[in-house]
C-alpha cells in the first residue's frame, strides 16, 4: 500500500488549523499583531501545500498521528519568518550587560518616556523660550555636568565615535601618546590604534605591556604631540609585575607641557561599586576630579542607558568638539537622547535602584535561589527533564568588571529524550528565543537576568519539547 495516501488524508483542513492556532499560547502574539484572517488563511494554505509536496516527494517519514505536530511546527517556522528581524529574547545567561543582546535594558519609566517622544513631536532643537532654533545637547548637558562635576558635556552615537571625534579635533596630523598596556580592543575588533588612525592621528606607543612610567610619556612629548591619551582597561586586567600611570600623574605632565589629557573610561560608572562589594572601578566623577581635559565613556554599560558616547570635560574643549563637522555625522537621534535623559533623571533623583542593570547586579542571592527553585518546580511538572538547582557564577559583561564573579544560583536541566545541543537549538529558535549557557552536560537558566513573566514563558516553551 502506498504509505503517502494515509498521510495525505490525515492533513487537516484550513479552518481546522486556524481554529487550533487560536487556542495555542505560542501563536497568541502573532495573531494579536497580525489579525488579518485572510493573511493567516493564505499562510495556512501555503503550509498545507508545502506539506502535500513533501509527502508526495517522499521527504516525510511520519505516522498519521504525528501529522498535527508536524503541521504546527511548520506553522511556527513560517510565522517566525513573518516577524520583524529584531525581536525580544529572554536572557537566562546571567550576563547582565550582554553585548549581543543589546547590553543595558532601560527602566520602565524611561521606556515610556522614549515611546512618548517617538510618537509625538518634540522640542529636540527648539528653544521654547524664544522660539528660535536650539541645540539638542541642552537636554542632557546640564544633567551630565551636575552629576559628574564637569564644566561641559556633549553626546555622540557611541564611545568609539566619541574617541574618534576627540582625536580628529585635537590631534589631526599630530601624535597621540598611549601606553602599550592600554591599546585595548573592544567588541567587533575595534581597536584604539585603528580609531586613532581613522581620526587622523599618529600613534606613539610608550612603556611596555605590563609596566609604563611617567618618564616614558615625558620622553615622547615634543612639538608634534597633540594629546596624552589614557584608556581604562575595563574589559581585561593585567596582574602581577605591573605599573601604570594614574590620571592625576598624566594631568600634571600635560599641564607641564600644555598638552591636553584625555581618558577613555569605557564603561563609565556613576556609582562606586566598592560599597556593594565590587572591585574598585573608577567613577566618572573621580575622573573629573583628577583634572582631565576630556573624558569619554559609554551610555549603555554601567550607566544603564542607551548606546551613546558621552564626552565631558573642560568647556573650551567641548565647544571646539561641537564645531567639528564630524559632530553632525556622529550625533545622536531624539530617541537615544530621550532614553539618556530619562536614565540621567533617575540618577538625579537618586533612584539608581530603578535602573535594571543595577538591580540585577545587586540582586540578593536568596532571591535568585528562590526563583531558581520556582523554575525547577515548574519544569519538574513537565516530566521531560532532569532538573537541579546549584550554585554558580554570573558575569557583569559589556566590558565592565572583567574578573568579577557574581555568586548566583541556577536552574539546570537535561532532557530525558534528545541531547542538550538539540534542546539549546530548540530554545533559541522556537517561539520567544531563550538564551542560556551550557556547562558540562547541563543547560543553565540564571534568574539574575530574568524579567517578570520570563519563568512562565520558559516553562511554556519547554512544554513543547518533543511533543
Amino acid at each position: 500500500m502506498d504509505q503517502r495516501k494515509p498521510l495525505l488524508r490525515a492533513l487537516p483542513a484550513v479552518h481546522e488549523v486556524q481554529s487550533r492556532l487560536e487556542v495555542m499560547e505560542e501563536f497568541t502574539e502573532f495573531l494579536t499583531n497580525h489579525g488579518d484572517k485572510l493573511y493567516l488563511t493564505k499562510l495556512i494554505r501555503e503550509v498545507l501545500q508545502k506539506a502535500r509536496e513533501n509527502i508526495l516527494s517522499g521527504r516525510v517519514e511520519a505516522e498519521e498521528s504525528q501529522i498535527w505536530n508536524w503541521i504546527m511546527k511548520m506553522m511556527q517556522k513560517e510565522l517566525r519568518k513573518q516577524k520583524t528581524s529584531l525581536c525580544r529574547v529572554i536572557n537566562a545567561t546571567g550576563v547582565v550587560l550582554h553585548t549581543n543582546c543589546g547590553r543595558a535594558i532601560l527602566a520602565p519609566e524611561v521606556v515610556d518616556f522614549v515611546a512618548e517622544q517617538a510618537g509625538r513631536y518634540s522640542n529636540l532643537e527648539l528653544n521654547l523660550e524664544n522660539g528660535e532654533r536650539g541645540s539638542r545637547y541642552v537636554h542632557v548637558e546640564k544633567l551630565l555636568c551636575d552629576l559628574t562635576g564637569a564644566e561641559a558635556a556633549m553626546v555622540v552615537n557611541n564611545n568609539a565615535a566619541a574617541v574618534l571625534l576627540v582625536i580628529n579635533t585635537f590631534a589631526l596630523g599630530k601624535e597621540v601618546i598611549v601606553s602599550r598596556g592600554e591599546l585595548v580592543e573592544i567588541g567587533g575588533s575595534f581597536r584604539i590604534p585603528e580609531v586613532l588612525k581613522a581620526g587622523g592621528a599618529r600613534l606613539v606607543e610608550v612603556g611596555s605591556t605590563n609596566r609604563t612610567w611617567i618618564k616614558d610619556y615625558e620622553e615622547a612629548v615634543h612639538s608634534e604631540t597633540g594629546l596624552l591619551f589614557k584608556a581604562h582597561t575595563s574589559n581585561y586586567r593585567i596582574e602581577g609585575f605591573t605599573h601604570s600611570i594614574s590620571s592625576q600623574e598624566l594631568v600634571q605632565l600635560g599641564e607641564k607641557y600644555q598638552v591636553p589629557v584625555v581618558e577613555d573610561l569605557g564603561s563609565g560608572s556613576f556609582i562606586d561599586g566598592t560599597a556593594m562589594g565590587f572591585q574598585p572601578e573608577p567613577t566618572v566623577s573621580q575622573a573629573v576630579q583628577a583634572g582631565l581635559t576630556l573624558i569619554t565613556f559609554s551610555g549603555d554599560k554601567l550607566l544603564g542607558g542607551p548606546q551613546a558616547g558621552i564626552i565631558i570635560g573642560k568647556r573650551e574643549f567641548i565647544d571646539k568638539l561641537k564645531k567639528n563637522q564630524l559632530t553632525r555625522a556622529l550625533r545622536i537621534d531624539k530617541l537615544t537622547l530621550a532614553a539618556l535623559e530619562g536614565t540621567l533623571r533617575l540618577y538625579e533623583r537618586q533612584e539608581a535602584d530603578k535602573i535594571p542593570i543595577w538591580r540585577m547586579l545587586t540582586k540578593p542571592e536568596d532571591e535568585i535561589r528562590a526563583e531558581a527553585e520556582l523554575l525547577k518546580s515548574e519544569i519538574e511538572e513537565l516530566n521531560r527533564f532532569q532538573v537541579e538547582v546549584f550554585a554558580d557564577f554570573s558575569q557583569v559583561g559589556g566590558g565592565a568588571w572583567p574578573t568579577e564573579k557574581l555568586s548566583t544560583w541556577v536552574c539546570a536541566i537535561r532532557p530525558l529524550q534528545g541531547n542538550i545541543l538539540e534542546l539549546d537549538n530548540f530554545l533559541r529558535t522556537t517561539g520567544i528565543p531563550v538564551l542560556t549557557r551550557i556547562k558540562k552536560d547541563w543547560i543553565l537558566f540564571d534568574p539574575r537576568t530574568l524579567l517578570e513573566g520570563d519563568i512562565g514563558q520558559i516553562t511554556a516553551l519547554l512544554d513543547q519539547w518533543n511533543t
